[in-house]
């Protein structure tokens, strides 16, 4: 049983260092612009009425590792918060993002 505790930590610490990436983590309510700071290499958006009807702040960005992440989803708790979601963004999504903006400036032109 000590070799399946040996292995099964040697995964855990692969997952850990394999699971950086862009992350979207998004927030009930509209951040003002000088909380970025809190979130370092963060960028803020926001996002009005929703499909919830709500108003949201979206933070986008690096995040290196899940220890990372959790350090952040602290700073979200610590602030008192509301946490709507939190997404890993592929390449796909981060594709479409720049593609949707670029057609959504060619059909207003």
């Amino acid at each position: 049983m000590a070799n399946r505790k040996q292995n099964h930590t040697k995964s855990d610490q692969s997952f850990s260092q394999n699971d950086g990436g862009i992350y979207e983590i998004k927030i009930k309510g509209l951040l003002e612009d000088h909380w970025q700071a809190w979130f370092e290499g963060m960028t803020l958006k926001h996002q009005k009425n929703t499909k919830a009807g709500q108003n949201c702040t979206l933070i986008i960005g690096p995040i290196v590792d899940q220890p990372a992440l959790h350090g952040l989803l602290a700073k979200i708790r610590d602030l008192n918060l509301i946490l709507i979601s939190v997404r890993k963004l592929g390449p796909k999504d981060l594709h479409n993002q720049k593609k949707g903006r670029g057609q959504k400036q060619k059909k207003a032109a």
